[in-house]
Protein backbone atom coordinates (compact mmCIF):
# COMPACT_ATOMS: atom_id res chain seq x y z
CA UNK A 1 0.00 0.00 0.00
CA UNK A 2 1.63 3.37 -1.18
CA UNK A 3 -0.19 6.57 0.67
CA UNK A 4 0.91 10.03 -0.43
CA UNK A 5 -0.09 12.85 2.00
CA UNK A 6 -0.21 16.37 1.37
CA UNK A 7 -1.04 19.12 2.32
CA UNK A 8 0.29 23.09 3.05
CA UNK A 9 2.79 24.10 6.08
CA UNK A 10 1.63 22.94 9.38
CA UNK A 11 -1.65 21.68 7.70
CA UNK A 12 -1.23 18.23 9.91
CA UNK A 13 0.29 15.80 7.28
CA UNK A 14 3.18 15.05 9.42
CA UNK A 15 1.10 14.06 12.18
CA UNK A 16 -1.38 11.95 10.00
CA UNK A 17 1.26 10.05 8.33
CA UNK A 18 2.48 9.03 11.45
CA UNK A 19 -0.77 7.98 13.21
CA UNK A 20 -1.35 6.21 10.28
CA UNK A 21 1.80 4.20 10.27
CA UNK A 22 1.25 3.55 14.17
CA UNK A 23 -0.89 0.72 13.41
CA UNK A 24 2.08 -0.93 11.86
CA UNK A 25 4.57 -2.70 14.12
CA UNK A 26 7.56 -2.76 12.23
CA UNK A 27 8.23 1.37 11.38
CA UNK A 28 11.18 2.78 9.68
CA UNK A 29 11.30 6.67 9.76
CA UNK A 30 12.87 7.94 6.69
CA UNK A 31 14.16 11.43 7.80
CA UNK A 32 15.65 13.77 4.84
CA UNK A 33 15.60 16.85 7.03
CA UNK A 34 18.76 17.93 7.13
CA UNK A 35 20.59 19.89 10.32
CA UNK A 36 21.41 23.35 8.41
CA UNK A 37 21.07 25.57 11.28
CA UNK A 38 20.08 25.52 15.09
CA UNK A 39 16.42 26.20 13.75
CA UNK A 40 16.64 22.96 11.60
CA UNK A 41 18.11 20.82 14.39
CA UNK A 42 15.48 22.19 17.35
CA UNK A 43 12.73 20.64 14.33
CA UNK A 44 14.52 17.95 14.18
CA UNK A 45 14.71 17.06 18.03
CA UNK A 46 10.75 17.98 18.58
CA UNK A 47 9.96 15.73 15.58
CA UNK A 48 12.11 12.91 16.80
CA UNK A 49 10.14 13.17 20.34
CA UNK A 50 7.10 12.80 18.76
CA UNK A 51 7.99 9.59 16.92
CA UNK A 52 7.27 6.28 19.40
CA UNK A 53 10.68 5.05 20.58
CA UNK A 54 10.30 1.63 18.77
CA UNK A 55 10.46 2.60 15.34
CA UNK A 56 13.78 3.12 13.54
CA UNK A 57 15.08 5.88 12.39
CA UNK A 58 17.49 6.22 8.78
CA UNK A 59 18.77 9.94 7.74
CA UNK A 60 18.85 9.75 3.71
CA UNK A 61 21.94 12.10 2.07
CA UNK A 62 21.11 14.60 -0.56
CA UNK A 63 20.47 12.16 -3.20
CA UNK A 64 19.94 8.29 -2.00
CA UNK A 65 16.10 8.34 -1.02
CA UNK A 66 15.42 5.60 -3.85
CA UNK A 67 18.17 3.68 -2.68
CA UNK A 68 17.04 3.73 1.40
CA UNK A 69 13.46 2.83 0.00
CA UNK A 70 14.68 -0.34 -1.62
CA UNK A 71 17.45 -1.25 1.15
CA UNK A 72 15.11 -0.68 4.32
CA UNK A 73 11.76 -1.63 2.36
CA UNK A 74 13.27 -5.22 2.64
CA UNK A 75 13.34 -5.10 6.51
CA UNK A 76 10.37 -2.81 7.61
CA UNK A 77 6.54 -3.51 7.83
CA UNK A 78 6.18 0.25 6.68
CA UNK A 79 8.50 3.32 5.61
CA UNK A 80 7.63 6.90 6.48
CA UNK A 81 9.42 9.10 4.57
CA UNK A 82 9.16 12.72 6.02
CA UNK A 83 8.73 14.98 3.91
CA UNK A 84 9.40 14.88 0.24
CA UNK A 85 9.70 18.42 0.44
CA UNK A 86 12.67 19.05 2.03
CA UNK A 87 14.54 15.94 0.12
CA UNK A 88 13.46 17.84 -3.34
CA UNK A 89 15.65 21.18 -2.00
CA UNK A 90 18.86 18.52 -2.57
CA UNK A 91 18.06 17.73 -5.97
CA UNK A 92 18.18 21.09 -7.46
CA UNK A 93 21.92 20.58 -8.04
CA UNK A 94 21.41 18.13 -10.95
CA UNK A 95 20.84 18.51 -14.21
CA UNK A 96 17.14 18.47 -15.17
CA UNK A 97 18.03 14.86 -17.14
CA UNK A 98 19.46 13.80 -14.06
CA UNK A 99 16.72 15.36 -11.71
CA UNK A 100 14.21 13.12 -14.27
CA UNK A 101 15.89 9.80 -13.90
CA UNK A 102 15.89 10.49 -9.79
CA UNK A 103 12.52 10.88 -10.30
CA UNK A 104 11.62 7.70 -12.24
CA UNK A 105 14.23 5.99 -9.37
CA UNK A 106 12.07 7.22 -6.47
CA UNK A 107 8.91 6.11 -8.35
CA UNK A 108 9.96 2.75 -8.77
CA UNK A 109 11.91 2.10 -5.93
CA UNK A 110 8.36 2.90 -3.86
CA UNK A 111 6.67 0.57 -6.76
CA UNK A 112 8.35 -2.21 -5.99
CA UNK A 113 9.15 -2.20 -2.58
CA UNK A 114 7.43 -5.10 -0.41
CA UNK A 115 6.71 -2.51 2.59
CA UNK A 116 3.56 -0.08 2.89
CA UNK A 117 4.88 3.28 2.26
CA UNK A 118 3.58 6.63 3.38
CA UNK A 119 5.02 9.56 1.61
CA UNK A 120 4.57 13.39 3.16
CA UNK A 121 5.06 16.17 0.67
CA UNK A 122 3.43 19.84 0.36
CA UNK A 123 0.99 20.53 -2.09
CA UNK A 124 2.64 23.44 -4.14
CA UNK A 125 0.00 23.69 -7.09
CA UNK A 126 -2.34 26.35 -4.86
CA UNK A 127 0.39 28.98 -4.67
CA UNK A 128 1.57 32.43 -6.33
CA UNK A 129 3.90 31.89 -9.26
CA UNK A 130 7.32 32.43 -7.15
CA UNK A 131 9.36 35.57 -8.07
CA UNK A 132 12.85 34.14 -8.52
CA UNK A 133 13.91 31.06 -11.08
CA UNK A 134 15.50 28.84 -7.69
CA UNK A 135 12.00 29.04 -6.26
CA UNK A 136 9.97 28.33 -9.58
CA UNK A 137 12.69 25.09 -10.55
CA UNK A 138 11.87 23.95 -6.99
CA UNK A 139 7.59 24.12 -6.98
CA UNK A 140 8.20 22.79 -10.64
CA UNK A 141 10.47 19.76 -9.36
CA UNK A 142 8.06 18.96 -6.32
CA UNK A 143 4.89 19.16 -8.43
CA UNK A 144 6.03 16.65 -10.91
CA UNK A 145 7.45 14.46 -8.29
CA UNK A 146 4.53 14.74 -6.29
CA UNK A 147 2.38 13.83 -9.56
CA UNK A 148 4.63 10.49 -10.40
CA UNK A 149 4.15 9.19 -6.74
CA UNK A 150 0.66 10.14 -6.87
CA UNK A 151 -0.14 7.73 -10.08
CA UNK A 152 1.62 4.59 -8.65
CA UNK A 153 0.10 5.24 -4.89
CA UNK A 154 -2.88 3.50 -3.79
CA UNK A 155 -4.33 6.53 -1.81
CA UNK A 156 -3.65 10.55 -1.83
CA UNK A 157 -4.87 12.23 0.82
CA UNK A 158 -4.83 15.63 1.54
CA UNK A 159 -4.92 17.36 4.93
CA UNK A 160 -6.37 20.76 5.39
CA UNK A 161 -6.32 22.63 9.08
CA UNK A 162 -5.63 18.78 10.25
CA UNK A 163 -8.49 17.48 8.30
CA UNK A 164 -7.74 14.49 5.84
CA UNK A 165 -9.31 14.51 2.69
CA UNK A 166 -9.29 11.44 0.14
CA UNK A 167 -7.98 12.30 -3.06
CA UNK A 168 -7.59 9.06 -4.71
CA UNK A 169 -8.81 5.91 -2.57
CA UNK A 170 -10.29 5.83 0.74
CA UNK A 171 -9.26 7.08 4.53
CA UNK A 172 -9.86 3.42 5.84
Amino acid sequence: MVTLVLGGVRSGKSRYAQLEAARFSRVTFVATARRSDAEMRRKIAAHRGERPVGWKTVEVSAVALDAVIRREGQKAEVLLVDCLTTYCGGLLSRSESGRRGHVEALVDAIRVTPASVFIVSNEVGSGVVPAFKSARLFRDLLGEMNQAIARVADRVVLLVAGVPIAIKGSLS
